[in-house]
This record gives C-alpha cells, sequence and structure tokens, in this order.
C-alpha cells in the first residue's frame, strides 16, 4: 500500500507572476499551456520584460493549446514534439538567460521535474522555479533493482520496462532522478501481489 505523507513527495503551489523579473521563461507540456494562459489571463500586467514560452505538445488537444500560445503578446513561443526536445531546447534559452530571469513551469510531474534538476544543473536555486502541476498524475518510476526507469505508470504496481520485475510504486520522489521510486511488490512470495488498481490518472 502506498505510504502517504512522504516528506520527498513534490508540491506545486501554482504559477504567479514575478512582478521583479526582467525575463520570464515558461516550460510547460500537455495542459500545462492552460496555467500560463490563466497567469496570463489574471496577473498580465506584472508580467513584465521579456517572455519565452517553451511547450511540448505531448497530449491531444496540444495543437489547440499551441495556437493560443502563440497568440499571446509574447516575445518567443517554441513549440517541440516532446519533452525532450522541449528540454534540449529550454536549456539554450536558460544558457542565454541573464540574471534577472525567472522559471516557471507547469504540466506534468516528469516536464517539472526535469526543468527544475535542469535549473539546478545550471546554477539557479531549485526553489525558485514557479511550478503548477496540470494534467495526468501519472509517474515517472525508477526501479531500485535495475536502476531502470518506466514512464507514464497509472497503477500501483507496475512491470518495470527493463527488468520485469513487478514494483510497487512508493510515494518517494528522487529530486535528483525525477521521479518515484518502485520496489519488488512480491518480494515475500512471489507471485503474489497486492490488488493492481489505476491510483495515478
Amino acid at each position: 500500500m502506498l505510504v502517504e505523507g512522504i516528506k520527498s513527495r513534490p508540491r506545486y503551489p501554482g504559477l504567479t507572476a514575478d512582478k521583479h523579473a526582467n525575463h520570464h521563461i515558461f516550460a510547460a507540456d500537455g495542459e500545462g499551456a492552460q496555467a500560463i494562459l490563466d497567469l496570463f489571463t489574471n496577473e498580465s500586467d506584472a508580467i513584465k520584460g521579456r517572455v519565452t514560452v517553451v511547450y511540448a505538445q505531448t497530449t491531444p488537444g496540444s495543437e489547440a493549446y499551441a495556437a493560443k500560445l502563440n497568440a499571446l503578446s509574447v516575445d518567443i513561443v517554441h513549440i517541440m514534439p516532446t519533452v525532450e526536445t522541449a528540454l534540449n531546447r529550454l536549456a539554450g534559452v536558460l544558457h542565454a538567460a541573464r540574471m534577472g530571469a525567472r522559471m516557471y513551469a507547469a504540466g506534468t510531474e516528469t516536464l517539472i521535474g526535469f526543468t527544475v534538476q535542469l535549473a539546478q544543473q545550471l546554477g539557479m536555486d531549485p526553489g525558485a522555479v514557479l511550478t503548477e502541476h496540470r494534467g495526468t498524475a501519472a509517474r515517472r518510476v525508477q526501479c531500485v533493482h535495475c536502476k531502470g526507469f518506466t514512464e507514464n505508470v497509472t497503477t500501483n504496481i507496475v512491470p518495470c520496462a527493463h527488468c520485469g520485475e513487478h514494483l510497487l510504486v512508493r510515494d518517494h520522489y528522487s529530486k535528483r532522478l525525477a521521479a518515484f521510486q518502485g520496489v519488488c511488490a512480491d518480494a515475500e512470495v512471489r507471485g503474489e501481489l497486492p490488488e493492481i488498481s489505476e491510483v495515478f490518472k
């Protein structure tokens, strides 16, 4: 069974405009675009300076979100086909950023986790990235046995995509890996598994 209240579980307070920033850099995927659109609707007066948006079209309906983002009064919108390509583009944007830039990340936990990780690698305080979770709660899970990653996990028990071990998906989240931890679900009696249910929709 899942253990709740683990302190490593990420918290996503939501996007708010930093009125002191001179460059606003947004990263989003899927329904995370709506968080950006909502921010511009509610706090556009507080968004001063340059605005760059990097958006990954990862879900049905992403094309409509991309069109809405392109219609915003912003400097640059990069529309990318995957989270991986979006992160590559984001890295380029961050390398060129100067003092006074503010990072925002919205969408899936995977996108948020990788964005925070990238910001930290480039010397930013990870706590300074403003985050908002939107869309699926599917998880990226690391198998503690073979160290492989399984993407888009929605069930409490999942076969590892690499070694095949049945993993119990824990609430323990590694910021370093941007992933939740999965441990052997039938270690005591092989083949005896807890009831499998969809819990991360």
